[in-house]
């Protein structure tokens, strides 16, 4: 059922201050020290508080908007909890084992390579923040000089975000145009891979003038795979990968196929581990609440805040300004792409979505695939403009100018790289 959203103007301008308010804490959550998700939820309940606080609305009209907002919401939701459990499975099989054995390189320029490939194909089936919290944990063990280390913390940054960039679920910006119909499998696939390796490669290429001579290797001491961790590996990937194929096949919602493959595995694991009483932790129910639930609920905060904004007409009248200001429409998402490096991608996409219908823009047209594509791997300019760059920040203690120093340039070249062919391709 469509659904005609009126225009609310009269509290309208409180909503957005509400949001630039929210949005702005969520920014410079290290200087408040409010945790994001919390302002997030703060937000989202204050914009939707003002909108049924409007009196030209009725109370029905408004809780049928809320409820076909929430219902959007829902399923990206639910597609990141099944996501973010299977993550957490393999990884308390300690699954990522097998990728610390393949890293384990002498060469500094063949472990650059190999490092920024095996993220990129890893961030494809998982997600870029999963992925990059995994290589950097790896590379930490065997990487001992801080500098080369850091580097290749940015180079995993830039190469997680272009990986995540060309799957529908590697990146929750691609996986929020996917499931609300702005592009396909197939057309994502092979439309912007192409762009994301050429920028990956164009990266590598800048790093390895860096990357010369061999490491001093020191003994490393490789977690011991759980029982199972092999299969459990192979398992969750396979489930992940195959979560468009059930949306092809089923035509059921995206979040439908996640969470068959959460069941399946929670199957498999209970199969492998209900004999052993010394193995309770590698069973699902123990794992769950290892689940980071405050990236869920943050998620939950952000979209119903910019689907609040959609609601009052906001976005509507932000697109009208942009269309009267911007004669080229192909361009804005090259601009979506560097904000990015700012603003999270996820509340960029969710504006734009709002912003420009499938009428204006129909299903898989470049606009959308560029919109992917621009707000996949902008986000790795600047070190706070991605998830992936905040948790290198985390894990390593990385400055910010110090990123912005060694690693912008080499960013802002994969992502010109990959926008400068997909636009000669495309338009």
């Amino acid at each position: 059922m469509e659904i005609n959203l009126e225009e609310i103007t009269h509290h309208a301008s409180w909503v957005l201050a509400v949001f630039l308010i929210g949005y702005t804490a969520i920014v410079v959550e290290q200087v408040v020290k409010f945790n994001k998700s919390a302002t997030a939820l703060l937000m989202a309940i204050g914009c939707w508080t003002l909108l049924f606080a409007e009196p030209a609305e009725s109370v029905d009209r408004h809780l049928f908007i809320l409820t076909f907002q929430m219902f959007k919401v829902s399923q990206v939701l639910f597609f990141l909890m099944g996501a973010l459990t299977i993550v957490e499975i393999i990884n308390a099989h300690k699954g990522f084992r097998i990728i610390t054995e393949k890293l384990l390189i002498s060469s500094k320029r063949k472990m650059l390579w190999t490092t920024g490939i095996v993220t990129f194909f890893l961030s494809a089936v998982l997600d870029n923040l999963t992925t990059t919290i995994v290589m950097v944990s790896l590379i930490s063990k065997l990487v001992q000089d801080r500098e080369e280390r850091l580097m290749l913390g940015g180079t995993i940054v830039i190469a997680a975000n272009a990986g995540g960039a060309w799957t529908p679920i590697g990146d929750v910006a691609t996986t929020l145009l996917w499931i609300n119909g702005q592009v396909s499998t197939v057309a994502l696939l092979r439309t912007v891979f192409i762009p994301s390796i050429l920028g990956l490669v164009a990266c590598l290429l800048w790093f390895s003038t860096k990357f010369k001579g061999e490491f001093q290797r020191t003994d490393v001491d490789l977690e011991k795979t759980e029982p199972g961790g092999t299969l459990v590996l192979i398992l969750g990937i396979c489930s992940l990968i195959f979560v468009p194929f059930f949306k092809i096949l089923t035509n059921l919602p995206a979040f439908m196929g996640m969470m068959f493959g959460l069941a399946v595995m929670w199957v498999a694991t209970d199969l492998l581990h209900y004999r052993y009483s010394d193995r309770e932790h590698l069973r699902v129910t123990s794992i769950l609440p290892k689940v980071d639930i405050s990236v869920i609920l943050f998620y939950l905060g952000v979209l119903l805040s910019i689907n609040s904004l959609e609601s009052a007409g906001i976005l509507k009248n932000l697109a009208l300004w942009l269309n009267a200001s911007m004669p080229n429409l192909s361009t804005i998402p090259i601009l979506i792409g560097l904000v990015s490096s700012i603003v999270d991608n996820v509340s960029l996409v969710a504006a734009t979505i709002g912003m420009y219908g499938l009428t204006q823009f129909p299903l898989d047209s470049p606009f959308w695939l560029a919109t992917a594509y621009c707000a996949g791997t902008g986000g790795s300019i600047l070190i706070i403009g991605s998830a992936a760059g905040v948790a290198l920040m985390a894990m390593e203690k990385v400055d910010f100018m110090w990123y912005t120093r060694r690693i912008t340039l080499p960013a802002l070249l994969a992502y010109f790289t990959g926008v400068s062919f997909f636009y000669l391709v495309s338009y």
